[in-house]
């Protein structure tokens, strides 16, 4: 039978990944230091810490993947044509613009990727939470399990 006490600290460890925003690393750093002190004391804990973790972890593997494919689309056309500012003194100066190369497209909509990816985690992380309050089991979609 699940206490109050083991709902509120699988509920913190979801809950805990939100310190990111408050220290560097704190979405790992916060419920590894809270999964690590309580897992022995219910198997309930230990579910939720593991799958938390392994979600985050996950998380920054796909961030990685999405930026090491974007940042080349930016970078081509950043370089690709570099002259474009003409000076020629100040009564003849003006900028050059031409179309947009499919390849700003292509990273811009990987970027559009990240930032709806990121909002869908934000969202499993408060569901999580929400079932782990509750007592209920919750397991992350698109979750690898480093952790089993």
């Amino acid at each position: 039978m699940l206490d109050n006490h083991q709902k509120n600290i699988a509920t913190f460890i979801h809950l805990s990944t939100f310190s990111r925003f408050i220290f560097p690393f704190g979405n790992f750093i916060g419920p590894i230091i809270l999964w690590v002190t309580n897992k022995d004391k219910s198997e309930f804990i230990d579910a939720h810490g593991k799958q938390a973790i392994n979600f985050q972890v996950s998380i920054l593997l796909y961030a990685i993947i999405i930026g090491a494919i974007t940042i080349p689309f930016f970078m081509f056309k950043i370089f690709s044509g570099f002259d474009f500012i003409d000076f020629n003194g100040f009564h003849d100066f003006h900028i050059n613009i031409g179309k947009p190369s499919p390849l700003l497209y292509i990273g811009g909509g990987l970027g559009v990727l990240a930032v709806v990816g990121f909002i869908i985690e934000l969202v499993l992380i408060v569901s999580a939470s929400l079932k782990a309050r509750d007592g209920e089991y919750y397991k992350y979609p698109l979750t690898i399990n480093f952790l089993k």
